[in-house]
């Protein structure tokens, strides 16, 4: 009832929201942040308006509470169970996405957490509007407004506190840029789900369908420049690379994207030669590496260099490539014939997620309201010893 409140609440105040946004796009531009940064921190109607649903389609998913994971049954007569329990308290860590404020809360309370959210500067004014709606929403559901609480100031110190607090904190999520991420990681002391940033990589093979690599990387690279599944760097394979390749790097130029690419394709008019820091970069803007590739293996390989290991995908229609890559490639998603930017819980149909884990241990890809649970044993025995 909370979340859905919430989501109510968030409708009813969208021009308050919006109000909010103002303020911080206004000093934003003042502060001179890039595009990138301001796509994220920007709202209008369309946005709030998507955030309340989200909410709302958060508030419809099934408790992940209590579920039964397995169960057995032992030689000495004891029955087990594995079922999941909350995490306990979530610190959540962001920059300037203002609806992480609501999708943070949502989920960390669905999942029966408390949350502490310490959301950027410069998303303030928008942050602590969309918390206001949540608060309202838990007062109507009977709910301690303290399930759900905002770090009050931006002082860079309360972040490290909040990276020590063993005894308080059980897990901490960082939603941002490398530099957020690395102090993350650097400073705390509370384990953390690392959402590192999106080096997402689109190797088109030899196999490839032309018109689904066109289409894949164009929608791939410029749907939305800002968000972490954006491609940042395309692999042509040498056998297409001057004929589809350069229709491929024409089309994006069309679109006003930047190429920065390998020597091969330097007498295409207009564009740039890439340069070691090109490959392995995240861009969030309209610029895009490209390299030439004499095959899969050297695909793989420039992809396991170079990979944040957040998304990456293969165009062809080869089987044996595809499992080749799908086998090889280590990153939370792996993609075949499909845009990156359906990296995204709510595309997976999982719901709305806190954002992408790149590491490996207990959560992997799209943070959802699943993946905010952990689990207990419950073991049931009648008069039982061991031997």
């Amino acid at each position: 009832m909370a979340v859905s409140e919430g989501a109510k609440s968030i409708s009813n105040q969208i021009d308050l929201i919006l109000s909010a946004n103002e303020i911080d796009m206004s000093n934003a531009r003042g502060q001179g942040l890039d595009d990138a940064m301001l796509d994220r921190l920007y709202l209008d109607r369309t946005r709030v308006e998507s955030i309340a649903s989200s909410l709302q389609a958060i508030s419809e998913l099934p408790d992940p509470l209590g579920r039964v994971l397995s169960q057995w049954e032992r030689p000495s007569g004891l029955k087990i169970r594995r079922v999941t329990t909350p995490l306990g308290v979530i610190g959540v860590i962001y920059e300037s996405r203002p609806n992480v404020t609501a999708d943070a809360g949502a989920l960390c309370l669905m999942a029966g957490n408390a949350t502490i959210l310490r959301g950027g500067s410069e998303s303030s004014y928008s942050s602590k509007a969309i918390f206001d709606c949540l608060l309202y929403g838990l007062q109507l559901a009977n709910l301690p407004v303290s399930s759900i609480q905002m770090v009050p100031t931006q002082d860079r110190e309360a972040v490290k506190y909040l990276l020590r607090m063993t005894e308080f904190v059980d897990v901490i999520v960082p939603r941002g840029g490398k530099g957020l991420v690395g102090l993350v990681q650097e400073e705390a002391r509370v384990p953390v789900f690392a959402h590192l940033e999106g080096v997402v990589h689109i190797y088109v093979d030899k196999m490839a369908d032309a018109k689904k690599a066109l289409d894949v990387v164009l929608n791939a690279k410029t749907r939305r420049y800002g968000i972490c599944g954006a491609a940042e760097c395309l692999l042509l394979h040498q056998d297409i690379s001057h004929e589809l390749g350069v229709e491929i790097i024409n089309s994006l130029s069309q679109q006003d994207v930047e190429l920065r690419v390998s020597p091969e394709f330097s007498k295409i008019n207009g564009i740039k030669l890439a340069t070691d820091d090109d490959w392995g970069r995240e861009y969030l803007a309209p610029i895009m590496a490209v390299k030439q590739v004499k095959d899969i293996s050297e695909a793989i390989q420039h992809i396991t260099m170079y990979s944040s290991s957040h998304t990456d995908c293969i165009i062809t229609e080869d089987i044996s490539a595809k499992d080749l890559f799908f086998s090889k490639i280590d990153s939370a998603i792996v993609m075949c014939n499909a845009s990156t930017q359906f990296a995204d819980g709510g595309e997976f149909g999982l719901g709305a997620e806190i954002g992408i884990a790149t590491g490996k241990m207990h959560a992997r890809g799209p943070v959802g309201v699943n993946q905010l649970t952990s689990f207990k044993y419950l073991v049931e025995g009648n008069g039982a010893v061991r031997d």
